[in-house]
């Protein structure tokens, strides 16, 4: 205790014992490093704690040095304007020292333009490397704040005086302050600490709202610190950087948000008609610092003059980008991007998805960046979305009834987004990460929707006049998180689909429409069976018009498809087909069997004369023919059994299909098992039985003019399994086909 007693007197005597006289800092004097400009800080404050200044002991010689050469202070500080706190006493400095700014609350609150271009003036032109931002204990401004947001009732109450403005803007320092003393804490305690929040969000402001002090700080030319002067000691605690200045050295925002001028808004104080159309990458970063702006708490749209609405009407319109979001109360699209009137041409609905509404969705962003001339879409998602948790818990749920209101419908429709989402994550996934997960892939499902079904945007896109991005609005924090493009935007620039599905459908395919190629009709199989799946057909009515066009101008079926008879499997329905989309042919077991001619006649009539580049065999679940084969060929081994009618050598003729799968399911597959694999060989089977007995068909096949693919339905889920080609197709391909045995006769005959 003794020796800790006489080191602070030899200290107090060393400072004390200093020459009187010091030089002031000038031009002429090299910059200062910050650790040089903080050690004099804190020896300053040391000699005015222990009672021995020296600041004040300046000649008329000194003052004219700092007319004559100019100023260099070593320190930028910003201080509280409390007449308790005079920093140049406190820091015992002498005139040249120290750049002082002084507020009430040592904020920006309220004078950002002001403290900020002060500083990069200070750190640009002065010099001065260090900046200091100092509160004080008992600081009547945070206090005040701290009682108001304390005392404050729920909804936002008009500031009377420019003093009540000052107190609740600071309330985000007394809310920040009181959540992290926790409810116990006192209201004084609640104050003392939001002073040294306070001290942390002015030095995060500059961090984040000048661009130039970020630059210096990030090379090391300047350093932030805070600190905090207790009233009651006359010393100064040293708080260090910000916790926050990592983070905050990425900010982009250049300027503080009060400094927007009204010509970033546009010549009128708003985006009109008169303005230039702005280029995709600067409407993209004037999103992303109006949300930093509405995240930090500092937006700037303000109000809207009669001038603004005026100009609005006069000049028409010309947003910089078109968004389509959820219709989320908790995200207001314009708010969150801290946009004004002009600026923002919003679509929102639930799920901000195309789903139930492709018509409108895309309709109207074809007009705004056709029309309006926007560059830039943002398909914006976000967290905690209730339409994904509903189409989620949709999905996990198996639902495949019929909707029963619209609101059925639009989960069953996005029920597919849930579906990717979980095949994604895989089994282990919580259904927390699942719907979090499935806000992303809806994001991405809704912008490959634009560019899959709409030539005008796509066009636009390869030309460079559009972009098209996807970003998530976190609830928790207010910041959007900003996606990029899809990562199919290379593959869906080349579709050649002009309108949504909802759309397209209404058109009749006729002898007047293009080729499609096999990976386009299925996909359009592929689709419609979704379609039909989740309840949302499509289809819709033909009209007298529609008849018209097939009977005058001819068919021209995208596919043709090889089906069962079974009344389950309704072929156009399942496929959410129109007439004219597909050429079929069904009987009992989906097989060429006892029905060679027919099935392979038409379908050479089908793909020759009809053009037609897909063939598809479609066999089903509990399929009655396949079935009834299995018992009988179980039933022949025990006794044979003589064919008495047409139907017994229908199931005889199955023989073939069905001892395939005996084989393959193994000598302990009971009758059921055998027959539900024998599904699956019987239209393999056909797929090859096409091959093998069709010269002109095989050819198509061997020369990419045709593709035949076969599926499963499931009359349970709905569900159309797609198999893809034949096994054997390159092995049958490769060989040459022979006439199929009920032809044999007739056309040896002919």
């Amino acid at each position: 205790m003794a020796s800790s007693v006489i080191s602070q007197l030899v200290d107090a005597m060393t400072l004390c014992s200093q020459p009187a006289e010091r030089q002031v800092r000038t031009t002429i004097d090299p910059p200062m490093a910050p650790e040089e400009a903080m050690k004099l800080l804190k020896e300053g404050n040391r000699r005015f704690v222990n009672g021995c200044p020296l600041g004040s002991k300046t000649k008329a010689a000194a003052r004219q040095q700092l007319v004559e050469d100019g100023q260099a202070p070593h320190t930028a500080i910003i201080g509280c304007a409390d007449s308790r706190a005079p920093l140049e006493t406190i820091f015992d400095t002498m005139p040249g020292d120290i750049f002082v700014l002084r507020n009430a609350g040592n904020t920006c609150t309220h004078a950002e333009g002001s403290m900020v271009g002060s500083l990069e003036f200070c750190t640009g032109k002065l010099g001065s490397r260090l900046i200091l931002v100092l509160g004080h204990t008992k600081c009547g401004a945070i206090y005040g704040a701290t009682k108001t947001y304390l005392d404050s009732q729920p909804g936002k109450k008009v500031a009377g005086s420019a003093l009540e403005g000052l107190l609740q803007d600071l309330g985000s320092v007394a809310q920040e302050a009181a959540q992290e003393m926790g409810p116990a804490a006192s209201s004084d305690e609640v104050a003392a600490h939001a002073v040294k929040v306070n001290v942390f969000h002015t030095m995060n402001f500059l961090l984040r709202f000048s661009e130039s002090i970020r630059e210096m700080v990030k090379t090391g030319q300047v350093q932030i610190q805070g600190g905090i002067y207790h009233l009651e000691t006359g010393s100064v605690e040293f708080l260090g950087q910000s916790p926050l200045q990592k983070e905050l050295l990425e900010s982009s925002m250049p300027i503080p948000p009060s400094m927007v001028t009204v010509e970033e808004r546009g010549l009128h104080g708003v985006r009109t008609g008169a303005d230039e159309r702005v280029p995709s990458d600067l409407a993209l970063a004037m999103l992303k610092k109006g949300n930093e702006r509405f995240a930090a708490g500092a937006p700037t749209a303000g109000k809207t003059s009669d001038a603004m609405r005026k100009a609005l009407v006069k000049h028409n319109q010309a947003p910089h980008s078109a968004i389509l979001g959820c219709a989320d109360s908790r995200v207001p699209v314009d708010t969150v991007f801290d946009a004004t009137p002009g600026e923002l041409f919003v679509l929102r609905n639930a799920g901000n998805t195309c789903t139930h509404a492709e018509g409108s969705i895309v309709g109207s962003l074809e007009f705004c960046t056709g029309k309006l001339g926007s560059k830039l879409i943002l398909v914006l998602g976000h967290t905690q979305c209730g339409a994904i948790a509903g189409a989620t818990a949709t999905h996990q749920a198996g639902a495949s009834n019929a909707p029963g209101c619209a609101l059925e419908g639009l989960l069953q429709g996005l029920a597919v987004v849930a579906k990717d989402a979980s095949e994604q994550l895989g089994p282990g996934a919580s259904q927390q990460e699942l719907v979090a997960h499935a806000v992303k892939v809806n994001v991405f499902h809704s912008m490959d929707f634009l560019l899959k079904f709409s030539e005008p945007l796509r066009e636009l896109v390869r030309k460079g006049e559009l972009d098209i991005q996807g970003g998530i609005y976190h609830l928790e924090t207010g910041r959007v998180e900003f996606l990029g493009q899809s990562p199919r935007q290379e593959e869906l620039l080349a579709s050649d689909l002009s309108l949504p599905p909802s759309m397209a459908l209404g058109a009749i395919r006729t002898s007047q429409d293009g080729i499609v190629a096999p990976k386009l009709a299925l996909q359009s199989l592929k689709e419609g069976n979704e379609r039909f799946v989740v309840g949302a057909p499509a289809a819709g009515k033909v009209y007298q018009s529609m008849r018209e066009a097939l009977a005058t101008k001819g068919q021209a079926p995208h596919t043709a498809i090889v089906g069962c008879a079974d009344s389950r499997c309704p072929l156009e329905t399942l496929f959410d087909a129109l007439p004219g989309d597909l050429f079929v042919l069904r009987n009992a077991g989906n097989t060429c069997t006892h029905a060679e001619g027919s099935i392979l006649g038409s379908l050479e009539f089908c793909t020759g004369a009809l053009k037609t580049q897909l063939i598809f065999v479609l066999g089903h679940t509990n399929c009655g023919a396949i079935k009834g084969a299995t018992a009988a060929y179980f039933a022949a081994k025990k006794q044979q059994k003589k064919a008495n009618n047409a139907l017994d050598v229908l199931l005889k003729g199955l023989d073939t299909v069905v001892a395939q799968a005996v084989a393959e399911a193994g000598a302990k597959a009971t009758e059921e098992e055998v027959a539900a694999l024998a599904v699956k060989l019987n239209v393999f089977h056909t797929m090859n039985f096409l091959m093998q007995h069709s010269e002109p068909i095989r050819e198509k096949v061997s020369s990419g003019n045709l593709e035949i693919h076969g599926g499963v339905y499931d009359l349970k889920s709905g569900r159309v399994e797609f198999l893809g080609c034949s096994p054997s197709q390159s092995k049958l391909v490769a060989g040459k086909s022979t006439v199929a045995p009920s032809l044999k006769d007739k056309m040896h005959g002919a």
